[in-house]
């Protein structure tokens, strides 16, 4: 134990510790810099942004499924583990040979600034945070190598580390820890000058949508499944599912938003917000459901959408002979491909700039995003949309068909048990069950449950608002005591019942029965 001690006090310990300090200086000083540039330009989020670009898709499909919506928040937990990491060698690289060390921080620092100015929408004055953080960090090094190398204490010390009149543990440690709290300060004032200067949250707030030209269907009185504990069937803006690969969420300005639709058509169209707010706009609600969703997952949501029909838009731009497909795309560079006769027949494809009688909450798209019923968001809902490339799909690729999965993302046919959770455990007697299954654009007509393999028995469902919709249901299971498994499967409109081979999110979406194991007591 006290050679653990003493190795955790000697100069390897306390040269990793300056490499930790020195790169916190590095991430705060640029915090504090990039307040006055573009969000996406601290070196924080453009390393995890290009991370993400270049991560291959097998470890995306594990956070997505083993994290869920708390990927992101993983993906900085990770990144700061490895920034960790890296510092301490490069400070230990720095105490013994000074000239590497701060090689090893120019590169780093060289990444950190190819990161920032290749992310979309992103200048190359962006890099000036990250250049000046650099520096800093390379500062603060050197003053605690410098420290470092001058405890007399140490006998293997290099030979070049001669500081007049020494030094001592405690003053290298009050560096360091007036340093490192210098840079949370740092930080954390970057953090709130960025709220401060930015207006786009107030903006938003501030704004008053348009009544729709054709408002949303009147909602059916027994929508909702009498199962407590089953979702609203209306799902809340702070509840409602997000998965995006933006870590940083854009901050984009309504007045300056311009959507351009361009590519294979008769004539290009350029759309401001103030188009927006002055056409015809339609109301609807409408599911949506992740492709990373698995078997009983919680990743699809319910709301009432207010935009412009994507029809009418593309009406204008007139697509030419031989185009099948809209590549959209967000300013943040993500990419989908939508088949080009979904957003032109019926359904209530749109551009989207309301969510539940608000303006669009930031992180789902302000001020506009893509919702399109029947597919799954990749290939759909394009948030913080500004371009719509009329195309073909042997032309063009979209962001995660380059990644191995599909062109194109029908929803296919689920149902889910809410309530009981599995793993509960209920009391003998009249069980309450109840859970939700969606079918966009073909709606469900039918959920059976089957209790240990029995019987497959067809339960209550609630009222259907659309096709577009989720439908809930409910059942009174009268439960004896011991483990029982419930299994839940629905039948679409067209009459196909959800098929019970398993299938992995990738490349088109999850498929199987779910399957809830109860302990009744």
């Amino acid at each position: 134990m006290e050679k653990l001690r003493n190795l955790l006090k000697g100069p390897p310990a306390m040269a990793a510790l300056s490499g930790v300090v020195a790169a916190a200086v590095v991430l705060a000083v640029a915090e504090l810099a990039g307040a006055f540039f573009t969000a996406r330009a601290t070196p924080v989020f453009a390393l995890g942004s290009t991370f993400i670009d270049f991560t291959p898709s097998w470890m995306k499909d594990f956070a997505i499924a083993t994290f869920g919506t708390n990927d992101k928040a993983a993906l900085f937990v990770g990144m700061g583990l490895t920034i960790a990491v890296l510092a301490c060698v490069l400070g230990v690289v720095a105490y013994r040979r000074w000239a590497l060390g701060v090689m090893g921080v120019l590169l780093m620092g060289a990444i950190i600034v190819t990161s920032v100015v290749t992310r979309a929408g992103v200048g190359p004055a962006d890099a000036i945070p990250s250049v000046v953080g650099t520096i800093a960090g390379l500062m603060v090094l050197r003053l605690l190598v410098n420290r470092l190398r001058g405890l007399k204490a140490w006998p293997d010390a290099p030979a070049d580390s001669a500081v007049p009149g020494g030094s001592t543990r405690r003053r290298f440690f009050a560096a360091a820890g007036i340093t490192a709290a210098a840079a949370g300060i740092a930080a954390t004032g970057g953090r709130l000058l960025g709220a401060a200067r930015s207006n786009i949250a107030r903006a938003r707030d501030a704004m008053q949508l348009p009544a729709p030209a054709s408002a949303a269907a009147a909602i059916p009185g027994a929508v909702q499944s009498p199962v407590a504990g089953v979702p609203p069937w209306l799902t809340p803006n702070g509840a409602f599912y997000r998965i995006d690969t933006a870590l940083s969420v854009p901050e984009i300005n309504a007045g300056e938003w311009e959507l351009r639709v361009h590519g294979l058509v008769e004539e290009e169209v350029r759309l401001t917000f103030q188009d927006l707010l002055d056409a015809d706009l339609i109301e609807s609600h409408v599911t949506l459901t992740c492709v990373s969703n698995p078997v009983g997952g919680n990743l699809a949501g319910n709301a009432k959408w207010l935009g412009l029909p994507t029809r009418d838009v593309l009406a204008r731009a007139r697509p030419k002979d031989g185009a099948d497909m809209v590549l959209s795309t967000s300013i943040d560079g993500f990419s989908a491909s939508t088949p080009l006769e979904v957003l032109q027949d019926g359904r209530d494809a749109m551009l989207a700039i309301g969510m539940n009688g608000e303006p669009l909450p930031l992180e789902h798209g302000y001020p506009v995003r893509m919702v399109v019923p029947g597919l799954y968001g990749f290939v759909s809902a394009t948030k913080w949309v500004v371009d719509l490339e009329v195309t073909r799909f042997a032309d063009n690729k979209a962001y995660w068909t380059e990644r191995g999965w599909s062109e194109r993302g029908p929803i296919k046919t689920m149902a889910r048990v809410d309530v009981p959770r599995s793993f509960a455990k209920v009391p003998a007697g009249k069980v309450a069950v109840g859970g939700t299954a969606w079918a966009q654009t073909r709606g469900i007509t039918k959920v059976e449950l089957q209790i240990d393999n029995g019987d497959w028995v067809e339960v209550d469902l609630s009222a259907e608002a659309s096709l577009v919709t989720w439908r809930q249901w409910s059942y009174e299971w009268d439960a004896a005591p011991g483990p029982h498994y419930l299994k839940v499967r629905a039948t679409d409109g067209t009459g196909e019942v959800q098929t019970e081979q398993r299938a992995d999110p990738v490349p088109d979406g999850a498929s199987g029965w779910q399957s809830v194991m109860v302990t009744v007591e």
